[in-house]
């Protein structure tokens, strides 16, 4: 039986968690056996699952990240120990995710993947592998990424560092550490990141994009009724925005513009919020806290006349997958990938700030009816975003892979 250990920061919780969890649930399908390494977060899971270290561990991770800006440097006694159980399992494929996030290694990590002379693949869910510091970069304008980090403008931003600055240590290390293994495949989710990692280090690699997926019989069109009925918002016309974190960069500011000149008949929905993010909110915006339910998420995309995306800094968020998938329009900023998930047939793509262009394009599908769009939407994402056809294409790597 042919063994797939994928490595991420949680499992089944948030988009790289859920994706390792449907990755491994393909695998097992087809008569792997699926192991997820993880962090923290470890939800149920049809996989095996590793937990690397201890709370204590991220804990003390965290601390030297803060005052020493040595994220990934961390974790030393956890991930040997890791790498003596990987040993022991003896995978034929190693599939790493999200190796940020507290809990692991890089250096030992690294040094084990080349000399294990096993087969590596590596989804980038976003830009951290080609930084010295941050995990994306646009928001800043920033391009030192393409030659050597140094004085990094988002020193304090994740995985922030209150103190030192290592960017340009950070980066000469990382660049040495993600280029010395040799036999591995990037695999970037979007187009737009496929073209920044061809200007950065990792620009030797073969590069294979892959598209996220989502569960179709989960995100599929929901009764409108239920969450309109449990919020009062019966009567209104629903603008949502779905966020595991939010932020100026994931839009939040530009909620709250758009708030000032929303109708009577309008309200915001945001999904993902913290209380105290929560207490602050203008009246028509409705803050809900963050749901690990999938099935709830559903009902709110549903129940939403349109999904809006005003997001400043991304790759290629799930989130307008999982809209369309349950009939809902997407209007979501030229940021990064977002607007490859929609077309003219599903949603409007608006100039990054523009609360005019916005206001426009809410207008619009307004004046349509969402039920003009939602046909279009839900075949769009069968069409392209099913979560057995993309997570087949990592199956089909695989044996690519080892048959070479």
């Amino acid at each position: 039986m042919k063994k797939l250990l994928q490595i991420n920061a949680s499992v089944n919780s948030g988009a790289p968690g859920r994706i390792a969890e449907q990755i491994g649930q393909t695998a097992i399908s087809v008569g792997w056996k699926s192991y997820i390494a993880y962090g923290r977060n470890g939800r149920p899971s049809q996989s095996e699952l590793i937990k690397i270290g201890s709370d204590w561990d991220i804990r003390m991770h965290g601390l030297q990240t803060r005052l020493f800006d040595r994220h990934g440097l961390a974790s030393t006694a956890a991930t040997r120990e890791f790498v003596e159980q990987i040993k022991k399992i003896k995978p034929d494929i190693i599939h790493l995710h999200n190796i940020h996030g507290y809990y692991i290694n890089i250096e030992i990590l690294f040094r084990y993947l080349k000399d294990a002379n096993i087969p590596v693949v590596w989804t980038l869910h976003d830009c951290w592998p080609i930084t010295g510091h941050c995990a994306l970069f646009t928001f800043v304008e920033c391009d030192k990424w393409k030659t050597q980090c140094f004085s990094c403008p988002q020193k304090k931003g994740y995985p922030g560092s209150y103190f030192l600055d290592r960017s340009k240590q950070n980066y000469t290390q990382k660049r040495k550490l993600f280029t010395s293994v040799n036999d591995m495949t990037i695999v970037p989710v979007s187009n737009w990141l496929a073209d920044i990692v061809k200007q950065s280090y990792l620009k030797d690699y073969p590069i294979r994009v892959i598209n996220n997926g989502i569960d179709v019989n989960v995100f599929s069109p929901q009764s409108r009724d239920g969450i309109r009925l449990k919020y009062g918002l019966a009567d209104k016309f629903i603008l949502l925005g779905v966020a595991t974190e939010w932020g100026r960069r994931k839009g939040l500011h530009d909620f709250i513009e758009l708030s000032k000149i929303l109708k009577d008949d309008e309200i915001i929905v945001l999904v993902g919020l913290k209380e105290d993010q929560i207490k602050i909110l203008p009246e028509n915006i409705m803050g809900i806290t963050r749901t690990e339910s999938t099935q709830e998420l559903a009902e709110f995309y549903s129940s939403a006349d349109v999904f809006v995306n005003p997001t400043w800094e991304d790759n290629f968020p799930t989130t307008n997958l999982e809209a369309l998938a349950c009939g809902t329009p997407v209007i979501t900023y030229e940021t990064g990938g977002s607007p490859e998930a929609i077309d003219e047939l599903t949603g409007i793509v608006v100039e990054q700030g523009n609360i005019h262009k916005l206001t426009e394009a809410i207008n619009h599908i307004k004046l349509k009816g969402k039920q003009s769009y939602s046909e279009a939407c839900v075949k769009r994402a069968h069409r392209l975003y099913r979560k057995e056809d993309r997570y087949r294409e990592y199956i089909e790597l695989y044996e690519e892979l080892l048959n070479k």
